[in-house]
């Protein structure tokens, strides 16, 4: 059985085990404290196959050349582009749908690409202004629809596929940014 390089990270607030496989081929679990290594190397043998699995499918995923690290430095150099860019596809997208948006707001979110509030408040990702721009798409009509589906239910995809009938390979995109 071939062994699986992987990096711990301790975490007080974690209550369980949590694997993560980055893109650039990273596998990273996060552990709860007063959780033995022994326990950590049999959990990760456990999920080998989905590992691997996910390592095959991020090898297959060409590596883009916006991919930055997230820094105030470029946070603060792309920040004012994606509002713009954000702005400008609400406005294009809420033509169709007509939902009552809150406030936007441009984030350095380092696991996620956005996020909706109860408040209708958007959050989105600075590093939108560096996706193509189908994928800026699916992403500002995705945390749009959750005005009107605050869930990923059934209803929540049907209000994403009436603007992006491709979404599921839209988000099979995205994993891999």
């Amino acid at each position: 059985m071939e062994n699986i390089k992987y990096t711990t990270r301790h975490n007080r607030q974690s209550k369980h085990l949590r694997l993560v496989v980055h893109p650039d081929g990273r596998v990273v679990v996060s552990v709860p404290m007063r959780v033995s290594p022994e326990f950590v190397d049999r959990f990760v043998s456990s999920k080998k196959d989905w590992i691997q699995d996910s390592l095959k499918r991020f090898a297959n995923i060409p590596v883009s050349p916006h991919k930055i690290k997230s820094s105030k430095a470029d946070y603060k150099k792309y920040k004012e582009i994606a509002r713009a860019l954000v702005h400008e596809k609400i406005l294009n997208w809420n033509q169709h749908y007509k939902f009552k948006v809150g406030k936007i707001f441009i984030k350095n979110q380092k696991s996620r690409w956005g996020s909706c509030s109860r408040k209708n408040n958007i959050n989105i990702n600075y590093k939108i202004a560096l996706l193509p721009d189908h994928l800026a798409d699916y992403l500002v009509v995705h945390e749009l629809c959750h005005i009107g589906q605050f869930n990923h239910s059934q209803k929540f995809w049907d209000l994403v596929g009436e603007t992006i009938p491709e979404y599921k390979d839209c988000a099979r995109e995205m994993r891999g940014y």
